[in-house]
């Protein structure tokens, strides 16, 4: 059949454009790529700030951080002076919070123990983190026995309870910090590996990486450029809710009296404190939750707003 060349081409001789993944065109050029890039950066922003308990929750996280780093600008007092007169004291234009039973200032020593819940939480998280990104990743790749051995050992690290390993070592080496978060990294590390281990099997037999392997990469640069960057997003959500969690598992060893010792300020210890001596003022365990409630709410919010905008069927599945 000959075709009139003065007569447009309909749809059908010229085709429509073959798309990618991401909607755009094969040959599209590294402008619009770029420009999808931004936009869908721009979306998610603008999910993000549309969720009130998103907004919300960055403004406890930010102000979680504020007080903990810049502790020694805010606070009033110095948190291990001792003001034996003023001990107990109610609420005051000079103690904000009060005062403990040494007459030391609760507001500067909740500020304090803000540091120490910083310290524990980032660093515990971040080596729980990579440590458990790296076994998941191993576990999800490699050998079926490799596999087995590697859940293994992490069913038998979850079967302890927190507190009853804690208790367990402090009889062997004493309460110290080093031990809180020696305990927060060995127990969290089991619940990254996990996530890390589905996500790779679920990636590893996917049409990039096959060809990938054809190509004759190794498997050092599969798991390091095209695994890991695919993974590492579910697991700095579930660390931004693993926070509150690291946070109250400090403040609740240091209550018992097996993490930060006296006199360094700790939330734990200072709720501790506020229940010896509840009957005459209960200002201390008042002052000495509410940064537990906002901290755990700050995160909590953080990460359920993050996940719903990178992963919205999520969002829409509550």
């Amino acid at each position: 059949m000959s075709v009139n060349p003065s007569e447009p081409p309909s749809d059908k001789d010229v085709g429509e454009p073959t798309l990618d993944s991401s909607g755009l065109p094969e040959h599209a050029s590294a402008d619009e790529m770029r420009e999808s890039a931004s936009r869908e950066r721009r979306e998610k922003l603008k999910m993000f700030l549309t969720n009130w308990q998103g907004v919300i929750g960055l403004v406890l996280v930010v102000m979680f951080f504020a007080s903990a780093i810049f502790a020694p600008f805010f606070a009033t007092h110095d948190p291990n002076a001792l003001d034996i007169p003023a001990r107990l004291s109610y609420p005051t234009l000079d103690h904000f919070a009060g005062t403990d039973q040494l007459g030391r200032d609760t507001y500067s020593r909740i500020l304090y123990g803000g540091r120490v819940a910083l310290k524990v939480a980032a660093i515990g998280v971040s080596i729980s983190l990579v440590v458990g990104l790296i076994l998941g990743m191993i576990a999800g790749y490699g050998p079926r026995w490799l596999d087995n051995f590697l859940l293994l050992m992490f069913d038998t690290v979850r079967a302890f309870p927190t507190i009853v390993l804690a208790l367990a070592t402090v009889a062997l080496t004493g309460p110290s910090l080093a031990i809180v978060l020696t305990i927060v990294i060995v127990t969290s590390i089991p619940q990254y590996a996990r996530v890390a281990r589905t996500a790779t099997m679920t990636l590893r037999n996917t049409d990039f990486i096959m060809a990938e392997r054809s190509l004759g990469a190794s498997t050092g640069r599969i798991l390091m450029h095209h695994i890991m960057p695919n993974v590492v997003g579910p697991l700095l959500i579930l660390a931004a809710m693993d926070v509150p969690v690291v946070v109250t598992v400090e403040a609740g060893l240091s209550f018992i009296g097996l993490g930060v010792l006296p006199p360094t300020a700790s939330w734990g210890t200072i709720l501790n404190e506020g229940y010896l001596v509840i009957r005459d003022t209960p200002w201390m365990v008042v002052a000495g939750g509410i940064p537990l409630i906002l901290t755990t709410l700050g995160f909590t919010f953080l990460g359920e707003a993050l996940r719903d905008v990178f992963d919205p069927r999520m969002g829409k599945g509550r």
